[in-house]
């Protein structure tokens, strides 16, 4: 048998009078009777009243509730509207978007409760949307932060109200911290952090590309030795790949039927010169004569051997192939007593005074890349030596495994330092004009956003959304959202965003 005492009884109907008057009572008493719910928040939008309470006072990561309230403008409470709440954090980074609608279930009497959960600390936005019927709906946002009391929110398209001041005792909406965005932070903090401000400026903007580039022989100077007859290599002079040889040097000599037979014809032409000359009837002799010449010229025999085979009155058994250019031998498919035919490749001379560089270039980079462009070239085993070049050419496509695409540049090689199939350095300087640019330490990167801070003085603070260009080095182009004089953080920015709650504060913005 339990025993109550006359005291027992008296705290218990106590208690039972105070459950029914919080269950009476308008928002300012509902959220004083729940010692662990926050202030209540209220918010108006055609002609509806919405009240809106934390439990527990101070959001933590896990179960949290809000308790919500509905009134009509004559203060009685509304039932059966349809309310939605949404709780949730928008994707940062590589950080997945968490949250999202919560559960919401009727009280009775116009109040009506959400249940969500928090899964990590931070700030988290709230939407609420409640719709009563004959026309009548209200929005409001707001944020809540873990660890923070209270809660904030405002009607969407009209101001938000908290129990507390009076309109006319109500702050101005541009004094220290009253921007939804806005950021105050003691002077000292801010000096003891390392937080450093700087102004907005218009600068002229060169950009560095830096890449690198294989050296390649300049193919407009390759030329290849072949013959147009059919024949026998005799003595080769020029005997192995990477000899340099001059322009008119014998690379080696050639025996052919061909231009033996021709060598003939050349030497009875100039016979039946001679002969019309004493009988004073030259003019077919001569004509005889120069078709001869023609066809061992046409077979690329030189003048000054042709001059030979007339000085010498007999044909050349071993004619010399002479180098069309000075260079190097690249390539070389003879050797002594070869069987060569027409059109075979026998030679192929590369001239190593002037070089190419093709580099590789992103195809991000490739509109910035123009010709004419100043190229500084370094080579890594030869530190403290540079050159200087220009782009002379845009190759039209990429690379499809790398998606890169390729510029020529050419350089002047008297001292051979460039040679074929090496790898280059190469920095290609892109001047922009002049453009509005900020460091990038000052950038605050979030998500697909870009922003900075704005030093308002006093130790104020608002982040400012801008759209930004290229980055050269340490500084970006700022496209949109700054003016040249703006005062800014370029030093620390990370440190006031995590002071700043400012997922919660952009929104509201």
């Amino acid at each position: 048998m339990t025993t109550t005492t006359i005291r027992d009884r008296g705290r218990q109907q106590f208690t039972i009078h105070m459950a029914v008057l919080c269950l009476l009572a308008t928002p300012p008493i509902l959220a004083a009777c729940g010692g662990s719910r926050s202030e209540s928040v209220t918010v108006h939008s055609s002609g509806l009243t919405l009240s809106a309470a934390l439990e527990p006072r101070t959001a933590r990561a896990g179960e949290n509730t809000l308790w919500l309230e509905l009134r009509d403008p004559g203060g009685a409470p509304v039932e059966g509207a349809e309310i939605t709440v949404k709780v949730h954090m928008h994707a940062m980074g590589t950080m997945p978007a968490m949250g999202g609608m919560t559960s919401v279930t009727p009280q009775g009497g116009g109040r009506y409760r959400a249940d969500f959960e928090l899964k990590m600390v931070g700030n988290w936005i709230i939407e609420i949307r409640a719709d009563a019927g004959a026309g009548r709906s209200l929005a409001a946002d707001g944020s809540l932060t873990v660890g923070s009391p209270g809660l904030q929110l405002k009607s969407v398209g009209a101001e938000a109200r908290r129990p507390g001041p009076t309109p006319a005792e109500t702050p101005d909406r541009d004094s220290p911290g009253e921007h939804p965005a806005e950021v105050s932070l003691d002077p000292r903090r801010l000096q003891k952090v390392g937080v450093r401000t700087g102004t907005v400026v218009e600068k002229p903007l060169d950009i560095t590309i830096r890449t690198v580039a294989r050296v390649a022989y300049d193919e407009t100077k390759l030329r290849d030795v072949s013959l147009k007859v059919r024949g026998w290599i005799g003595e080769l002079a020029a005997n192995a790949v990477g000899i340099r040889v001059e322009r008119g040097a014998t690379l080696f000599t050639i025996y052919s039927p061909e231009l033996f037979s021709a060598q003939q014809e050349y030497l009875q032409a100039l016979a039946s010169q001679r002969t019309a000359q004493q009988t004073r009837s030259p003019d077919r002799a001569d004509y005889l004569v120069r078709a001869a010449r023609n066809r061992l010229r046409l077979w690329d025999i030189s003048d000054a051997d042709i001059e030979r085979v007339a000085r010498e009155g007999a044909p050349v058994e071993y004619l010399p192939v002479r180098s069309p250019a000075s260079g190097y031998v690249i390539e070389k498919n003879v050797v002594e007593g070869s069987a060569v035919l027409p059109g075979e490749r026998l030679f192929r001379i590369a001239p190593l005074d002037r070089v190419w560089l093709e580099a590789e270039i992103y195809e991000s980079d490739l509109s910035l890349i123009e010709t004419g462009q100043k190229a500084l070239v370094t080579l890594p085993y030869l530190p403290g030596k540079s050159y200087e070049g220009r782009v002379t050419y845009v190759y039209p496509y990429l690379a499809e495994a790398t998606r890169t695409g390729r510029v020529r540049i050419e350089l002047p090689n008297p001292e051979l330092d460039l040679r074929p199939d090496m790898y280059a350095n190469v920095e290609l300087l892109v001047p922009r004009g002049t453009r509005l640019v900020v460091p990038v330490s000052a950038v605050l990167f979030a998500g697909e956003r870009r922003f900075v801070f704005r030093d308002l003085g006093a130790g104020r603070f608002q982040p400012q959304r801008v759209r930004l260009g290229v980055r050269s080095g340490e500084e970006i182009e700022v496209l949109s959202g700054l003016s040249p004089g703006d005062r800014i953080v370029t030093s620390g920015t990370f440190l006031i965003a995590s002071e700043s709650r400012l997922q919660a504060a952009i929104e509201g913005w």
